[in-house]
């Protein structure tokens, strides 16, 4: 019995045809509005009397490019900050998750301890616990108490950061239907071999987005410890600009940053769309 190759019917390449045309006047009617928008906002800004002053103060880029360097080599402490943070984060995040979903009554301190962590430093605005942290452990004079300020810094953010992360852990842990607690225990596993074999992958997967948001946030709230003397990106930028006047540090100093956050936020889009997480899809 011989095949032949299917080819779509005359009427389903027509509507194929209409797809692509209307899909090709939808970009091209968001382009021409793009365009004049962007040229409406820079004819005001254009016109307006300050810009001259602004221009000289924002935008001068030979000023900028020769404080880059500098900028470059401050940024890599926020980088370092985060990175250290994260792993840290990561791990206390999910140990308060699974402690604050152990069930039974033997447990409820646990539980009452992990939900006013929580609370409070979710509660808490970050520069204040920067402050509280970075001010307030040197003042105590503990011995073996850490003395320097990205330390302390790290652990401001890690103290915060975990507060949040946890109940992203936590969501996802109770995200699982409990029928897979149940045939796990049913196959002879403990109630920790389920939480770790069965529940907490599980639960891992579904929580990756929202924990690649919460780094992205951390990213930039990195610029915080500057309050506490950390010469990172965002102090360096104020130095330059005590010497020469001009807003043009802070200027690339955001681009800095945005050169990193943007791709880590695509690929945060990227990623959601990929499980579901946004467009109506379902999480798998």
């Amino acid at each position: 019995m011989s095949t032949t190759e299917w080819q779509p019917s005359a009427l389903q390449r027509e509507r194929d045809a209409y797809r692509r045309r209307r899909s090709t006047r939808a970009i091209l009617l968001s382009l021409a509005i793009t365009v004049a928008v962007i040229a409406v906002f820079v004819t005001i800004i254009h016109s307006s009397s300050g810009w001259p002053k602004v221009r000289d103060s924002f935008f001068d880029l030979g000023v900028g490019w020769k404080g880059l360097p500098g900028l470059l080599d401050a940024f890599w402490i926020n980088v370092q900050i985060m990175l250290i943070s994260e792993v840290c984060i990561l791990v206390i995040g999910a140990t308060l998750a699974v402690l604050r979903t152990l069930q039974g009554p033997a447990f409820f301190p646990i539980r009452f301890f992990t939900a006013a962590y929580t609370d409070i430093f979710r509660g808490l605005p970050l520069l204040l616990v920067i402050l509280l942290v970075g001010y307030g452990v040197p003042g105590l004079r503990l011995a073996g108490a850490p003395k320097s300020e990205m330390v302390l810094c790290i652990i401001a953010l890690v103290l915060t950061y975990s507060a949040y992360v946890a109940e992203v852990f936590r969501a996802g842990i109770e995200s699982i239907h409990l029928s897979q607690r149940s045939a796990a225990r049913s196959l002879g596993l403990t109630t920790w071999q389920t939480t770790r074999f069965v529940v907490f992958p599980q639960a891992v997967r579904r929580v990756i987005p929202p924990l690649l948001n919460d780094f992205v946030s951390l990213q930039k709230d990195t610029t915080l410890v500057s309050f506490v003397g950390v010469i990172e990106i965002t102090l360096t930028s104020l130095n330059q600009q005590s010497q020469d006047f001009k807003f043009v540090h802070q200027v690339f100093a955001g681009l800095v940053f945005l050169a990193l956050t943007i791709p880590l936020t695509r690929f945060t889009d990227w990623y959601s769309k990929r499980k579901g997480w946004v467009g109506g899809g379902q999480i798998r």
